[in-house]
């Protein structure tokens, strides 16, 4: 799916993601040999934790840490850093109040997650999909207005992240620009 040509908005694809937007994936090989579609990021992280038993814990108290994380990466993380880059960068025009209003919150998200990293390695304990949420939205962290060097427990986070090969692999995987 070439998003910067708008293949998102074709038939086909919104019979996979009626929200028009990445990621979805479809699992030929699904529940019952069945193909099954799955769209948004965290759904997609949960399937594919259950269906391979990596990275997503069995224990229901360590599943819980888990999932808190993922949820808090995509109810608040993920949207308020992806506005403080909009407005940073792509508005078409300067609004002070959105900028300062988002950097801000950007800033108090990373001391939510930089007071957790300092108790434990990984924000749910052991390395999971939640860690795999953030990072992406983390790596932007200059485009957000923030610098790790003020969250000291998320940078030691973040340069273990960028140190695991398949981190590194999924990084360097580019998406064109939506137009």
């Amino acid at each position: 799916v070439n998003i910067g040509t708008g293949d998102q908005f074709k038939p086909e694809f919104l019979k996979i993601a009626p929200n028009n937007r990445m990621p979805a994936i479809v699992d030929a090989d699904g529940p019952g040999g069945e193909p099954i579609s799955v769209f948004e990021s965290g759904a997609i992280l949960q399937y594919l934790g259950r269906k391979t038993g990596q990275f997503y814990p069995t224990d229901e108290r360590q599943r819980v840490a888990v999932e808190e994380w993922l949820m808090w990466q995509m109810g608040g993380f993920g949207p308020m850093l992806g506005q403080a880059h909009h407005f940073r960068l792509y508005a078409p025009e300067q609004v002070p109040y959105g900028i300062k209003r988002y950097t801000d919150e950007a800033a108090r998200l990373y001391g939510v997650l930089d007071r957790k990293l300092a108790l434990i390695e990984f924000v749910a304990g052991e390395y999971s999909i939640a860690d795999m949420s953030i990072i992406g939205w983390a790596r932007s962290h200059e485009n957000q207005g923030q610098d790790l060097n003020d969250f000291k427990h998320v940078k030691r986070w973040y340069d273990a992240m960028l140190a695991r090969p398949a981190v590194q692999r999924a990084l360097a995987i580019t998406v064109p620009e939506s137009k």
